[in-house]
């Protein structure tokens, strides 16, 4: 190749480089980053008590003093949206690890065994299908108790058929995969293949649509929480501090801090999860 022609490919190279990390995906893991560190230490982010606030402070307005205004008690609304970052983001893991280890095992049951197996289990996550996701975690949430625990099981259930079906079809697709075939030639187990070849290889897209759950499942635990079906007050979950917002419309930053924050963080992870599916 030519000095020239060299130079002429450099530019390109650094350009394909650069463009794996676009800057709407390096903004989305600064997000997540934050919000993760809020959840993990909280008080390195904002002194003040989430559950204590001062009367004559109250309904006072996004300023340097209070970042994201003040309630109807007087309590620092971003130190509360902060403590509660704990509660939405470990809500929205239970969730997904229960979508995941659960609709994981069975589509991988599915797949793999097959005959009457797979039909039974394709049935029940028809059935689970069928069901919209939001009015089964209402269901759900409303057996088990109005809790905030109970509301990522809830969550982590409604998820279970989506997993569920994306690892069957993973797996199926991985079964009739040349070294899969290869392996069985040569005497391989039926343990083996699974460990080694098959849930390697079909867990791959599960993992990208466990990113995506996760955005998911904070959307659907703030829904819970506004409609009352998560922790009582004085808790400060997003989706309650919302409900409580809206009966103030006087004090609009009420509604507007944690809201955008949620929204902020579900666009995030919903981003990221697109980029991942474009990277694999």
């Amino acid at each position: 190749m030519s000095v020239s022609a060299l130079s002429r490919a450099r530019p390109v190279i650094r350009r394909g480089q650069a463009s794996r990390f676009p800057p709407t995906v390096v903004a989305s893991f600064a997000v997540l980053a934050l919000v993760l560190l809020w959840s993990l230490v909280p008080t390195l982010f904002t002194g003040q008590d989430p559950a204590r606030g001062v009367p004559a402070d109250k309904f006072l307005g996004p300023s340097t003093a209070h970042w994201f205004g003040t309630d109807h008690l007087g309590r620092d609304l971003f130190a509360r949206v902060v403590h509660g970052t704990a509660s939405s983001v470990t809500s929205a893991l239970v969730a997904v690890g229960i979508g995941v280890l659960v609709g994981g095992l069975i589509g991988l049951i599915a797949g793999f065994v097959g005959g009457w197996v797979d039909a039974v289990l394709a049935r029940l996550v028809d059935v689970l299908l069928a069901i919209p996701s939001f009015l089964l975690a209402v269901v759900v949430v409303s057996s088990l108790g109005f809790e905030t625990i109970n509301a990522a099981i809830a969550t982590g259930v409604s998820a279970v058929g989506v997993f569920a079906r994306v690892m069957r079809s993973e797996v199926l697709k991985t079964r009739r995969a040349v070294f899969v075939e290869a392996s069985y030639l040569q005497g391989g187990s039926r343990w083996h293949i699974l460990v080694r070849h098959v849930l390697p290889n079909a867990s791959r897209s599960v993992l990208m649509l466990a990113v995506l759950q996760f955005g998911l499942s904070i959307l659907i635990i703030a829904g819970l929480a506004f409609l009352g079906y998560g922790d009582p007050p004085p808790a400060s979950d997003w989706g309650l501090l919302i409900s409580i917002g809206k009966d103030y419309p006087l004090a609009q930053w009420l509604v507007y801090a944690p809201a955008l924050v949620t929204i902020a963080t579900v666009l995030s992870v919903n981003r990221i999860s697109r980029w991942l599916r474009k990277t694999d």
